[in-house]
Order: C-alpha cells, then structure tokens, then sequence
C-alpha cells in the first residue's frame, strides 16, 4: 500500500534530512515510525502525503507515484497532522461537508459516517459551533474524523495521540486496528513507545535520517520492550 524506495530530502547542500530510507507498508500493517525529534519523521510523513517534494527515490500508494500521480494518491489516503491546521471561521459540520465535498463522498455516506465518528468521539453537539472555539482536543477530533469521511486505503497520522484525552485515545486505537482488519494500511510517528508496541504489528527505528532497523514488531524487540530496543539502538555509536 506504501512503498518508500530510497528516499532522500535534503534542506540544503550540506543539511541531509533524510538519507536513502526504504520502507515497505503492506496492506493491513499498523506500521510504527519511531525516532528522536529531528530524525526526519515529519519530514518523511510530509513527502509521503505530498506537501514535500523531495531529491532521490520515490514514494508509491497503492502502486502510484506521489511524484507523478499526487491526485489519485492523495484520493486513496488521508493525513492527520500532530498540530491540526483547520479553518477556523467554519462551523465543525461546514468543515466536515468540504472535506467531504473534496473527497466525492455521497450526501448519504457522509451523514452516516459524521455521526458515527462524531457521536463516537463525543463531538456531535458541538458541530454547530465554530472551530475557532475549540480546544485543542476537539480540532484533533475533528481532523481525525475529516481524515475518515471517506474512507481512506491509508491513513498517515504525526503525532496523533497528542492532546487526546484517554478515552478519545482509546478510540483512535480501535478505530485503527478496525481499518486494518478491512484491510487498510496505517503509518504513523509517536513517541509513545508503550502504545507503539502494543498497537503495531511492524516498525521501524529512524536516527538522524538514516534507517536504523525496521521489521514485525516481535522480530526487532525480541524479549526486551521496544523502549529497551530503542534506546540501545540510538545510543550506539
């Protein structure tokens, strides 16, 4: 569902941010992207969902190029960003129907799918109000139910656990594992190592934009926890 083959981004001539990373994500997969602030998960997350462009390599969903294809892409996937960037002079329900809109979703699937999302993350009453009065909470509710109106093949998440209460979090996760067992794919960044590997069935360790080690899940934290795993792999020299 998503192929990273050799990708490198540079931010200048001497500035490597990201260095010949490979990465495979199948469908199916809850694929963890782990690493330090500044190994270039961001950076990597913005070149797959085409907000980067980006020097050597490339980068496929669901066989297409992001490079060459970035229309039919963007259709098959949908990103949450760890700070969402909403227009705030809509209602929630206005936004939600635009992005809607965007995506072709019928009048019919649309409802259905705002009020599932929105009864499920306790959002429904408050779809009327502007964004610009929500909380921080409630706009990555929001975002998280923008980026599921139509129904993504792949879902790209930075960060999404933050500024999620725990229940709200609880709910992402299992609206995650259900994607993935219709056969979906998700790739995504935390730094919540514990949820990490309780959530993913595959990995991979990012330091300083080079790939450290990537694989199932059970394969790369052997016996140890994956905070064990981590932490060995980033300090080794």
């Amino acid at each position: 569902m998503l192929r990273i083959e050799n990708y490198t981004k540079r931010y200048n001539q001497n500035a490597i941010a990201v260095d010949n990373l490979t990465l495979h994500v199948e469908k199916g997969d809850i694929f963890g992207f782990i690493g330090h602030n500044g190994a270039g998960k961001t950076t990597t997350i913005k070149s797959v969902v085409g907000i980067l462009d980006f020097d050597k390599g490339n980068i496929f969903i669901d066989g297409k190029s992001i490079k060459t294809d970035a229309i039919d892409c963007k259709r098959k996937m949908a990103y949450i960003p760890d700070n969402p960037d909403l227009y705030l002079f809509m209602t929630g329900i206005k936004y939600l129907n635009f992005i809607a809109d965007i995506y072709d979703v019928s009048v019919k699937e649309r409802e259905e799918r705002i009020k599932k999302y929105a009864d499920t993350f306790e959002l429904t009453k408050d779809l009327g109000d502007p964004i610009a009065s929500y909380s921080h909470g409630m706009k990555q509710k929001l975002a998280i139910i923008s980026a599921l109106v139509h129904e993504p093949k792949l879902l790209v998440l930075d960060e999404p656990f933050v500024g999620l209460d725990p229940k709200a979090s609880f709910t992402l996760k299992e609206i995650m594992k259900s994607m993935c067992e219709k056969g979906c794919a998700i790739f995504f960044s935390t730094h919540v190592l514990e949820v990490a590997e309780k959530l993913c069935n595959k990995v991979a360790i990012i330091k300083g934009g080079k790939l450290v080690t990537t694989g199932d899940m059970n394969k790369v934290k052997g016996d140890s926890s994956l905070e064990e795993i981590f932490l060995e792999l980033i300090n080794h020299e």
